[in-house]
């Protein structure tokens, strides 16, 4: 073999091994820590195997990941429901949308340190709920459908305090940041607080809650990803592996009814 063969081989296995490290790309997604950070990790050695790197980025709020994502800075997130994600990016003018099918369910629930029951609670009682239009509408439809008090359409996902029709216990109601609502329970009678917050609280909603949305609820949370890159074939990747029976295995023993898978 002359010197030009030799020297051409070596430049041929050269690229040939940078060229394998090429495949493994990075997808890099923004989830809440709880739940969705964990179910990321559990899908994480699949992607592996499939040539995808995953980089999970943890937020605190509702509001960073998507605009993370719409400036480019995340590739995806994981961490709201549908109805939430279509009015943010309507207010805000986003280019960003929902990827696939739903993936799990994380039941809204009322917690109290005073009560047992929401028949309990005394005339003029306060409860909390989510600040945001959409988890705040989302809680005002639980008080209705537990009879606390009645809306003017229950079908309407962005009630607000001016859609109550009936409110019998004449209930006082206080908007609160979601994240910061485990922090108040003491503070008020009732407080409406979001699965991932209460988990993160170490609060178990189908044991420590007096009342639980129910498994017909319509907020499925979902993958969004910008809307020039619907089609990423990564994305899908991701959230196909999201929707597989070892993730549903996995959501139903760790959270055990806590989260409800939506497949």
């Amino acid at each position: 073999m002359t010197n030009l063969s030799k020297k051409l081989c070596t430049t041929l296995l050269a690229f040939s091994i940078l060229g394998s490290y090429s495949f493994a790309k990075s997808l890099k997604v923004g989830a809440s820590a709880v739940p969705h950070a964990e179910i990321l990790q559990a899908v994480k050695p699949q992607l592996k195997e499939k040539g995808v790197n995953l980089e999970i980025i943890e937020f605190n709020e509702y509001v960073t990941p998507n605009l993370a994502l719409a400036s480019g800075d995340l590739d995806a997130n994981f961490f709201q429901h549908a109805p939430y994600l279509e009015k943010f990016r309507t207010e805000r003018n986003l280019k960003i949308s929902q990827i696939g099918e739903g993936v799990f369910i994380s039941p809204i629930a009322a917690f109290s340190d005073k009560y047992k029951s929401l028949d309990e609670v005394k005339k003029g009682g306060v409860v909390a709920i989510p600040s945001d239009p959409t988890n705040g509408g989302r809680a005002l439809l639980l008080l209705h459908h537990k009879g606390i008090i009645t809306l003017k359409d229950p079908t309407d996902l962005s009630a607000t305090e001016f859609d109550i029709i009936k409110n019998p216990k004449k209930l006082k109601f206080k908007s609160i940041e979601a994240p910061q609502l485990p922090r108040v329970i003491k503070d008020v009678d009732v407080a409406v607080i979001n699965c991932n917050y209460a988990l993160q609280a170490n609060l178990d909603p189908t044991k420590d809650s007096i009342a639980i949305e129910g498994p017909e609820s319509p907020y499925a949370n979902i993958v969004a990803v910008r809307d020039e890159n619907i089609n990423d074939p990564d994305v899908k990747l991701l959230v196909d592996e999201l929707r597989t029976e070892n993730i549903k295995n996995f959501i139903n023993e760790t959270y055990k009814g806590s989260v409800i898978a939506a497949f």
